[in-house]
Parts: structure tokens; C-alpha cells; sequence
């Protein structure tokens, strides 16, 4: 697309469970020129020419004439496909940094909480127990594998080979990450298993990686190492857990601990066993929540490459759903 025929349509925000206020706000700031809308008006449809998504209402992108591409607000786009209506269209998964830098917080917050033990101290003080009875490995010792080595995935490796961990890593296809030692594929997926103390699972969801986290990985897993059997952190998507196989691995000593941001069933209801589990830690789906702020100067920025000259930075595979 040349400067020529540049279009400056609509954007419509096509997200549900935000408050569009504060995307407005942000665009206000970032692109005073574009007008952004909550809904598309009978008669206003081929207005728009970009939409931004999170859960959007099913059917509610199929009849815009102009739309040229399709904005995830998230960082996964599984949440782009629940709608089965989704016009054949480029579809962009929004990468910034800020996101990027929440969810290796979260990671690390979450592998440093385990391996210096927070859990067990945190139970001893509600007791006003006083034990430092088990001895605490070097980082060095301790070998924490990810699942998924995407953006998300090589940047929190990055940051826990810094702290001194041994990391490996785990994805579809081949990778190569300085200082990782990564395999792929299915058959590489029990040399990854077999030697991880703390398992980090960023995968995206698909159909393929949709209930991996099951009792046939656990089952894979060393039994025990220095921090006892493997601890699991899934920060990725609700839909790659198997819950019900989480709990049993936990009472049989397969795991020794969850730490868990993700859900099959979200918010997660109040029936769940897993609330009152004192081996799990839960976190409302809030790893690395998308910032208007932080995200909308990304946005804008793809949009005018995309004018300026049609380039247009990751996109999704809709075949494979990443």
C-alpha cells in the first residue's frame, strides 16, 4: 500500500471484559487523527478499517466490507478463534516490550518463589513455626525447562540464565537460543522432561498443545531433584492444563507444587478443589496484562508501516493458530 492510498478508517475496539475508556484515552494521546469506536453502527460498517480484539462477540468482524487487519490485544490469538465467523484476514499479534517484560516478571517471581522456598515459610509463619531445616540449592543446581520459545519464552530464559539457572527449552520446531539447551518436536519432548526441577509452560494454544500439561508429561518428569519433584508454572493458557490431572499428579508426588495464572474455566469457580489445594498458588490470569498505554503506540506504529508501505510484523499462522 503506497502513501497514495493511504486510508485513514476507523479502528474498532472489538474487545469484551475492558473498559474501552482507557483505550480511548490512549489512542486520544498516541493518534489524535484516527477515531476509534466501541460499536459499529447499521450503515457505518465499511467505516471501518482495523479492529482490535480480545474475546471478541462472535460474528462481530464478519460484515465489515474495508477491515484490512486484525489486532490480538493479547499475546496469545486463541482468543481471536473462539469465534468461528473471523473473516480471512491478516491477523497481527500485538509484541511490546512492557508485555513481554511482565511476563518474565511473573516467571521469575514465580521460579525464585519456589526455589528459596517461599511456600513452605509462608505456611510455617501462619504456624509461628521457626525451621530452616532443608538445605537450599545453588541456582546453579536446579534446572528450570520452558515450554515455548517464543518472544515470551527466549526473553524469561534470558533473565533466569542471568540469576545463575541451568535452562532448557521446548518447542515445536527446531530452535536455537544462546546458552539453551532446546529440543523439539514429539520426540524430543521426553529428553526435555526427564531432566526439569521446575517446568514453565508459555506455550500458545492450539489444537496441538491443547491439554499437554497432563498426566503423559508429568508421568515423564525426574522423580526427584533438588527441590524435591518438579514444580509446574503455567502462565501460557488455561486450555493447556489438565486440572483434574494436575491435582492427582500433586497427591501422588509427581509434582511437589503448581503455580498457576491460567484456568480451563475462567474466572475460576468458586467450587474448584484447586482453591483450597495449600500446594497450588493462584493468580487471576494476570501475568502480563496488556497495557493501553504500553500497547497502543505499538498498534499505531504497525498501522502507519502498513500504509506507508505494507509491511506488516507478526503475523499469525491461521493454519497453525500462532
Amino acid at each position: 500500500m503506497s502513501a497514495a492510498t493511504k486510508n485513514t478508517g476507523k479502528i474498532y475496539f472489538a474487545a469484551t471484559g475492558w473498559d474501552p475508556e482507557i483505550w480511548m484515552q490512549a489512542f486520544a494521546k498516541y493518534a489524535p487523527d484516527r477515531e476509534i469506536v466501541t460499536e459499529v453502527k447499521a450503515g457505518e460498517e465499511a467505516s471501518i478499517d482495523y479492529a482490535l480484539v480480545w474475546k471478541q462477540k462472535r460474528g462481530s468482524l464478519a460484515n465489515l466490507p474495508n477491515l484490512k487487519v486484525i489486532f490480538s490485544l493479547g499475546a496469545g490469538v486463541d482468543h481471536v478463534f473462539h469465534d468461528d465467523q473471523v473473516p480471512n484476514l491478516p491477523i497481527v499479534r500485538t509484541v511490546s516490550p512492557d508485555l513481554t517484560m511482565r511476563m518474565t516478571e511473573y516467571v521469575v517471581w514465580q521460579v525464585l518463589d519456589h526455589h528459596r522456598l517461599g511456600p513452605q515459610y509462608r505456611a510455617q509463619q501462619l504456624k509461628k513455626i521457626w525451621r530452616e531445616d532443608r538445605r537450599q540449592p545453588a541456582a546453579n543446581e536446579v534446572n528450570v525447562g520452558i515450554m515455548g520459545l517464543g518472544v515470551l519464552g527466549r526473553d524469561a530464559a534470558d533473565k533466569l540464565k542471568h540469576l545463575g539457572f541451568n535452562v532448557s527449552g521446548w518447542s515445536r520446531r527446531p530452535q536455537d537460543v544462546a546458552g539453551v539447551t532446546t529440543y523439539h518436536g514429539k520426540d524430543g519432548l521426553s529428553d526435555f522432561l526427564k531432566q526439569v526441577d521446575i517446568l514453565v509452560c508459555l506455550l500458545p494454544l492450539t489444537p496441538d498443545t491443547k491439554g499437554i500439561l497432563s498426566m503423559s508429561v508429568f508421568g515423564r518428569m525426574k522423580e526427584d531433584g533438588p527441590l524435591g519433584a518438579p514444580i509446574l508454572i503455567n502462565a501460557g493458557r488455561g486450555g493447556l492444563q489438565n486440572e483434574a490431572d494436575i491435582q492427582a499428579a500433586l497427591e501422588r508426588g509427581l509434582l511437589s507444587a503448581a503455580s498457576l495464572d491460567v484456568f480451563e474455566t475462567e474466572p475460576l469457580p468458586e467450587a474448584s478443589p484447586l482453591w483450597g489445594n495449600p500446594k497450588i498458588t493462584i493468580t487471576p490470569h494476570a501475568a502480563a496484562s496488556s497495557s493501553a498505554n504500553a500497547l497502543t503506540p505499538e498498534i499505531v506504529k504497525m498501522i502507519t508501516d502498513y500504509e506507508r508501505d505494507g509491511i506488516l510484523t507478526n503475523l499469525v499462522d491461521r493454519e497453525k493458530q500462532y
